[in-house]
């Protein structure tokens, strides 16, 4: 292959399409209020989606054939973990010997189970009576990764009315109801905890919230902290956490829920990734908060979740009777890095077309308005690449297409990208890229895991026979129905906070009105183990997966594994 000779960051060739892209940035800020006019229409958006959205295409998806939601439609990669012998052989565990005894239990250490455990703290659990179990340290999630801001109807020209209709409208009215109402009215309670709790948002000179559009709303409510939101709530979150005593015990994450005789939840196992045994947890209520699915890569997608979003909770869940809901929709985020190699799938934030950079195709031609739906947006940008052929193709073959991020200081004045998008400009100048000077090279990435465990509105777990489960409850990434099939720039931190607080909340009453759990058991797993027998299933195939395996072929043909020495 020639050596490419590279310009500022990019090849040559591809300051060709940038070439044009300046060419026609004067014109499309002269009309840029124009772009409301690109606005698809309900059917338009509907055709584009059935078309070029990656959950339509065919071949990637099959029915369940075991567990409660038996028959469902959900990609291979999911039901690849669902359908799976158990990770842990149950007889190998002696539930007798009770390593951890306590009033609560949270299984994961992102931003619901920080916010659960914070709630039931304040709710009258003693500290040293809740355990927080989380993968891997406390504090990585994608709650952390976060970036454009959070949904709260807060001016007197919105209202939570409002924003549940938006909720409504960017899920296609496939969301529980009772879940976007908690949703949009408790926005404004958490807001003021955040508040409290000392969140630095952005503000104007008078001490105002500073709030911006997000894709698919219809009022401006996102309350960013630059374009590090997730990572500026988990610093306040968790030091408030540490500061009152929650125990956390990390790199352990659960590997199978603990059931009682009445069916029941009455703690999980853990396994210790370093010293590889396992700890008995039995705990009154269990608060599931481990996250989403991203790093399965569903249909080969690079994804911009966290090393250990392998949907562990759906696993554990699902073997234990619950009931899941609407698998069969993935977020992919319109704008994932395709350039340079090396972050290739990572967010690149909503808030950046917020502020003002246009998506343009190789010509520099606007071609979609830029704060469709995500789903939408994301369908406008593929069919763009590959129907049209209107795309940036990278040096490794990856298609693009132009965010005209230097817009954002044409219209904003000098300096603007540094004061909002800091973490954006450090994250391509490291590669020579400055995108306060020329565009960034993006196209959809995998984000977000729209279903889950489904919960009600005081975030207690559904059985399969659509009863809650008394001791369990769920919040955050891995619980399902608030967003439909699809979720709004901005709701994913509302979520967690909203119902991390709710589980929370409601395992502490639980906690404080009941006894211990009845007889600990694992024999759902042995039932489930018999099903995964039924339809032949690999031996080799078995979940939870906990971390990706990314070696390479040549890397497993010479693994070996030895004896562990006593």
């Amino acid at each position: 292959m020639a050596e490419l000779k590279m310009i500022r960051g990019y090849p040559e060739y591809m300051r060709e399409s940038i070439e044009l892209v300046e060419k026609t940035r004067e014109e499309r800020i002269r009309n840029k209020e124009k772009e409301i006019e690109l606005e698809l229409s309900m059917k338009e958006r509907e055709e584009v989606l059935s078309k070029f959205h990656p959950d339509y295409a065919p071949g990637g998806k099959r029915e369940l054939r075991i567990g409660p939601n038996k028959g469902d439609i959900v990609p291979n990669e999911v039901a690849d973990i669902l359908e799976a012998w158990p990770a842990l052989n149950p007889d190998d565990v002696d539930l007798s010997d009770i390593d951890y005894d306590v009033d609560i239990l949270v299984i994961g250490g992102g931003g619901a189970g920080t916010v659960a455990s914070l709630w039931a703290n304040y709710e009258g659990i003693p500290a040293e009576n809740i355990l927080l179990a989380t993968k891997l340290r406390h504090g990585d999630a994608n709650s952390m990764m976060a970036q454009g801001g959070i949904q709260a109807a807060d001016r007197p020209w919105d209202s939570p009315i409002i924003h549940y209709m938006d909720v409504l409208g960017g899920g296609h009215f496939a969301n529980k109801h009772e879940l976007v109402k908690a949703l949009t009215e408790d926005a404004l309670l958490i807001m003021k905890w955040h508040e409290e709790l000392g969140v630095m948002y952005d503000k104007d000179e008078n001490g105002n919230f500073i709030e911006r559009w997000g894709g698919g709303t219809s009022r401006m409510r996102l309350h960013s902290a630059k374009d590090y939101t997730g990572m500026e709530i988990m610093r306040v979150i968790r030091d408030e956490a540490r500061n009152r005593g929650i125990p956390v015990l990390e790199f352990s994450p659960a590997v199978e829920l603990i059931t009682t005789e009445d069916g029941e939840i009455g703690g999980a196992i853990l396994w210790n990734m370093e010293t590889k045994e396992y700890y008995v947890v039995r705990a009154k209520a269990t608060v599931l908060a481990t996250g989403g699915w991203g790093r399965l890569h569903i249909r080969g997608f690079p994804t911009t979740n966290h090393y250990g979003a392998t949907a562990d909770g759906l696993v554990m869940s699902y073997r234990a009777g619950a009931r899941l809901r609407d698998l069969d929709s993935v977020q992919y985020h319109p704008t994932g890095a395709a350039y340079p190699e090396q972050i290739v799938g990572l967010l690149i934030t909503e808030k950046v077309r917020t502020m003002g950079a246009t998506p343009v195709n190789k010509y520099g031609e606007t071609f979609v308005f830029p704060l469709e739906p995500r789903d939408v947006e994301a369908s406008v940008f593929i069919r763009e690449c590959y129907a049209r052929n209107n795309c940036v193709k990278t040096p490794t073959g990856m298609r693009g297409i132009w965010l005209d991020s230097p817009m954002i200081e044409e219209l904003r004045g000098e300096g603007a990208i540094r004061k909002n998008l800091d973490a954006m400009y450090r994250m391509y100048k490291r590669f020579g890229i400055d995108m306060t000077k020329d565009p960034i090279l993006v196209f959809p990435t995998l984000h977000y895991q729209n279903g889950g465990v489904e919960i009600n509105a005081n975030a207690q777990v559904i059985k399969a026979n659509g009863e809650p489960y008394p001791r369990f409850f769920a919040g955050g990434e891995v619980e399902g129905g608030v967003h439909g099939k699809n979720r709004l720039m901005g709701n994913s931190l509302l979520d967690y906070n909203v119902f991390g607080r709710r589980a929370g909340i409601s395992a502490a009453k639980v906690a404080r009105n009941s006894g211990k759990p009845g007889k600990l058991t694992l024999k759902h797993v042995k039932l489930f183990t018999k099903e995964v027998e039924k339809i032949n299933v690999p031996m080799w195939r078995k979940s939870p997966i906990l971390l990706p395996d990314y070696r390479g072929k040549r890397v497993l043909a010479r693994k070996i594994d030895l004896p562990v020495l006593e």
